[in-house]
């Protein structure tokens, strides 16, 4: 009888045992700051919750990223699931699975679908797109520039750091795009915006051991060139009279999103977790962060300032190919430093 008693009591926890050990495992990398990781491990939670027959093997690479994500094809080791953007989309465009069929596309900003699109595959659900904007001192730039004139104008009457300027050809696009110059082959455009350093913007020799965003959230910088990611930061350190303005012209859009391998051996719960995790409930999730500009159409209209997506409007997806990085760090050297 009591033997009886005590198997009966151990069947329960021999069976979760055994569920725990069938259990289809679901590899999913990311990069993210420590909020984004926590959000990521919460909806991790709870789909595991929601499907107790898959587990989820997050791999958080905080730096270098796309280094890991190399060897990890190398080694034939790629995780089923992968966060990636559409500046490093082409170099894997032959390992990763189209998921054109697996959302509705009328949902998403078409900027971010086209930008996480190659070959007329969609290579990864879109989660949140980037663009640039100015961080303004309204005590320094009191007018909004409308063009590139207005804004040397203003520069020139501004105190002498008077907007940002970083030796990497990422913030130069905006003034490329606008002068509707190759983004390869710049010449007056390359040339307008090399002449704001000195002039208009502090040299490294100024800025020091400071960052741009620091100098910006101490007052010395009238107009800082950004993205929606500082936005949280700038928030909470600036004490003074700013706001966000477009950039008066057309900027560079980017996307990141959730690819999927097509070595992947999980293939069907994978594309489950990508939808789980494209859904608007996680996009709100990412949009309360603050951090990011969520892709879905619906979640980005509750974001706290329109500046962000008026900006989309003025965007433009860079014409990319797998030789895009090696190309932009050349020109980083030749051009810029």
């Amino acid at each position: 009888m009591l033997k009886r008693l005590l198997i009966l009591f151990l069947i329960p926890f021999l069976l979760t045992a055994c569920n725990q050990n069938n259990k289809e495992e679901i590899t999913f990398s990311s990069w993210g700051s420590v909020t984004e990781t926590q959000i990521l491990k919460n909806i991790i939670k709870d789909f595991e919750k929601e499907n107790p027959t898959i587990k989820i093997k997050f791999i958080h690479v905080p730096q270098n990223y796309f280094q890991k994500i190399h060897l990890l094809f190398a080694s034939n080791q790629a995780p089923d699931v992968i966060f990636i953007n559409n500046l490093y989309l082409p170099v894997y465009a032959d390992k990763l699975e189209d998921l054109n069929n697996i959302i509705k596309k009328e949902e998403y900003y078409p900027q971010s679908i086209e930008a996480l699109s190659y070959n007329n595959k969609l290579l990864a659900i879109p989660r949140d797109i980037s663009t640039l904007i100015f961080y303004r001192n309204k005590t320094l730039i009191k007018r909004t520039p409308k063009n590139l004139e207005e804004l040397t104008k203003i520069l020139s009457s501004s105190p002498q750091y008077g907007i940002s300027y970083e030796r990497d050809m990422y913030y130069a696009f905006p003034y490329i795009l606008t002068l509707k110059e190759n983004i390869y082959s710049p010449k007056k455009s390359i040339e307008f915006y090399k002449n704001l350093e000195g002039n208009f913007a502090p040299t490294p020799s100024e800025i020091g051991s400071l960052t741009l965003a620091q100098m910006f959230m101490e007052g010395k910088i009238g107009l800082y060139l950004s993205g929606r990611w500082l936005y949280p930061k700038i928030k909470e350190k600036a004490n003074f009279d700013w706001d966000v303005i477009v950039f008066p012209g057309i900027v560079p859009l980017d996307a990141s999103g959730w690819a999927l391998s097509n070595t992947s051996k999980h293939k069907k719960s994978a594309i489950k977790f990508i939808q789980y995790l494209s859904s608007s409930k996680n996009h709100e999730y990412f949009l309360s962060t603050g951090l990011i500009v969520p892709a879905r159409i619906d979640v980005a209209q509750k974001i706290d300032n329109k500046i962000f997506l008026d900006a989309i409007q003025n965007s433009q997806v860079l014409k990319i190919d797998k030789n895009y990085r090696k190309k932009i760090d050349k020109m980083n050297k030749e051009l810029l430093n």
